[in-house]
């Protein structure tokens, strides 16, 4: 059998893998995962981690009728952290490097590019990056929420080859095997479509904070910029044996055939949207050369500056595209608010397109 030809992986470890009893980090999973890791490494495979479990494994050292609430979580968080990372260095006679995120660095272009160069270095000097959201000081307006979707940014911001999903669960069943006796693993999906959907369940364990809908939530941004993605079953050894013998044991999606490029990437599934322009008509009708002009505004929502995100929106309420906006929210309110003015007729015809054919992502389902 033709073994899988990957350049770079992205690795997802789940809550339930790191800390199984949520009393610390426990190597009795973990120690094959690195094993793995290390055997890839081999092979001249470069490998990136994203590991969840800071919560799970810090839980044990506080009270139990304090758990609840958010404040400490986030001290769980602090405190499992450390732990984990220890845990997995004990693993590895190569260096490691922790790095924590938030949606907040993610969508922020800048932000984002740094990530790109830091983990770019790091494997470039054969440094293992560990990278885990930042629990501690995450917001709800700066958290992504579970490391399956964290985990399918990452892969796209290192230009990984594949991204592994490690979990509780074979794969991806045609119904919930928790319920149904003759649910039937599905080896390979070649498409996304809300049918896909359909078929997930809850999450199967209590430890984590993502069910299969945010796997595969994670699998559609992957697989858009040309990721394969697997959803794979963590707790079996047979597993990663029969990854390098270039087999399947989970559930594989294809990438797409023509994937999106990074920019418009990075825009589509990663980049939050500062503020919405409404556009008359569909895209086609509201475009011209791939741009959109000050005169084709019927209304601007939201506060944003230039080079900020936004949503274009048509009149109907159909989600038309994402884009970056060439001028600030407060300028395109005077325009439309004033359309019929001499002043803003001059106006008009002295600014340039607000989004441009280059900063311009169509979403797809509109």
């Amino acid at each position: 059998m033709q073994k899988f030809k990957w350049r770079r992986i992205v690795l997802k470890v789940g809550s339930a893998l790191i800390a199984p009893e949520q009393d610390g980090c426990r190597s009795r999973y973990l120690l094959t995962i690195a094993q793995f890791i290390v055997r890839c490494r081999a092979q001249g495979i470069e490998v990136i981690l994203v590991s969840s479990g800071s919560v799970a494994a810090g839980s044990h050292l506080f009270p139990e009728q304090e758990k609840r609430s958010v404040t400490m979580k986030k001290a769980m968080a602090a405190a499992g952290q450390t732990e984990m990372m220890a845990m997995w260095d004990r693993f590895f006679d190569f260096p490691s490097a922790q790095i924590l995120l938030t949606h907040g660095d993610l969508r922020d272009r800048e932000r984002y590019t740094s990530i790109r160069e830091t983990v770019f270095t790091l494997l470039e000097h054969g440094v293992l990056p560990i990278i885990n959201e930042n629990d501690t000081v995450t917001t709800d307006d700066l958290k992504v929420g579970d490391n399956d979707n964290l985990s399918a940014m990452v892969a796209a911001a290192a230009d990984a080859d594949a991204l592994m999903i490690f979990s509780d669960v074979d794969g991806l069943y045609d119904k919930n095997p928790n319920l149904n006796e003759d649910a039937v693993l599905l080896p390979e999906i070649d498409s996304i479509d809300e049918s896909i959907y359909a078929m997930a369940g809850c999450a199967t364990s209590a430890v984590g904070t993502g069910g299969m809908k945010t796997k595969i939530e994670a699998a559609e941004k992957a697989t858009s910029h040309g990721i394969t993605t697997f959803i794979l079953n963590g707790f079996k050894e047979q597993t990663f044996n029969r990854l390098l013998e270039g087999d399947n044991p989970g559930t594989i999606f294809k990438p797409y055939d023509k994937p999106m490029q990074e920019a418009v990437h990075w825009m589509t599934h990663t980049a939050n949207e500062q503020g919405e322009v409404v556009v008359e008509g569909s895209i086609d009708k509201s475009t011209e050369d791939g741009c959109i002009r000050s005169d084709e505004i019927v209304a601007v929502h939201g506060e944003f500056g230039v080079g900020d995100t936004i949503l274009v929106r048509s009149d109907d309420g159909t989600r038309l595209a994402k884009a970056t906006a060439n001028y600030s929210s407060c300028l395109l309110n005077f325009i439309a608010d004033n359309e019929q003015s001499e002043f803003s007729e001059k106006m008009q015809d002295s600014i340039g397109p607000v989004v441009s054919e280059k900063d311009i992502a169509l979403l797809e389902k509109s």
